[in-house]
């Protein structure tokens, strides 16, 4: 009697831990012989987007293109960039001190199953639209929550306007950042995809701010727990809500506050 009573009593403390846990889903298997994959990166080139403050944009100088006097075709150039332009990766240490450089973000952060968050409709309607800890928790009542060390992006709709500036930043004043207007992050929804344990942020806009942030508290917020932002990326319509890899492989650049990258999407066919 008494080792049924005792069984009983560790049956139900059993049950009333249970609710407590929070059980981690695996992540998304993946079968690289058969993945689909799909690139969320635009080129770099005259047309490649900066922040209107940027001193310089990017720059191909051609160093040698032609048959050489050996007989064999040659091919070199130079290249110049500011690390924050186009599709590229924002290191913490961006926005924070004592954080990662672009080199010392650990290389498996950057390889990681995605959730994107689709708040394109939202933004057609308002360009200053941020995301919610509302839009959030609407998306995880369909999908579940955000598992711990996904990279979210946020789908704007805004890779539609590349490169045209004006459309694309919502204002083209050269050298003034002060009236931009474009779609992303909001601040209570980033801190909370940060305490679900997120690696990195991404959206298909110019920054993980809004453009009429003045303070950029989402970039501060993702920088001081080491969360990478990508910026510029496209064609995230094309990727599932759940299910996906993304592999963001930044030019590693000892002690770079961030730097181009080419960002690829891998999904199960």
């Amino acid at each position: 009697m008494d080792s049924l009573r005792r069984s009983v009593l560790a049956a139900t403390a059993l049950l009333l831990v249970l609710p407590l846990c929070t059980v981690q889903a695996a992540p998304p298997s993946l079968d690289l012989a058969t993945a689909r994959v799909v690139d969320l990166s635009w080129s770099y080139g005259e047309d490649t987007l900066y922040w209107p403050t940027s001193p310089s944009a990017f720059e191909l100088e051609e160093l040698a293109h032609g048959v050489t006097e050996g007989g064999w075709f040659y091919s070199a150039n130079l290249l110049s960039t500011p690390e924050h332009g186009g599709t590229h990766l924002d290191a913490p240490i961006h926005f924070h001190d004592d954080v990662w450089t672009t080199a010392e973000i650990p290389v498996e952060r950057l390889v990681r199953p995605a959730v994107v968050i689709d708040v394109a409709a939202k933004a057609a309607e308002d360009p200053d639209y941020q995301l919610s800890a509302e839009d959030l928790a609407a998306w995880e009542k369909v999908h579940g929550a955000v598992p711990e060390g996904a990279i979210v992006l946020l789908r704007t709709g805004w890779d539609e306007r590349w490169p045209d500036r004006l459309a694309y930043l919502g204002d083209d004043t050269p050298g003034d950042a002060s009236n931009l207007h474009f779609p992303s992050y909001g601040e209570a929804a980033a801190r909370l995809l940060v305490e679900r344990g997120a690696v990195g942020l991404g959206v298909d806009t110019a920054s993980i701010d809004p453009g009429n942030s003045k303070t950029f508290p989402v970039h501060r917020v993702a920088a001081a727990d080491n969360v990478f932002g990508l910026e510029n990326l496209r064609g995230l319509g094309e990727i599932p809500a759940t299910g996906a890899w993304i592999a963001a492989l930044p030019m590693k650049i000892e002690g770079g506050s961030g730097g181009p990258a080419r960002v690829v999407a891998l999904i199960a066919e």
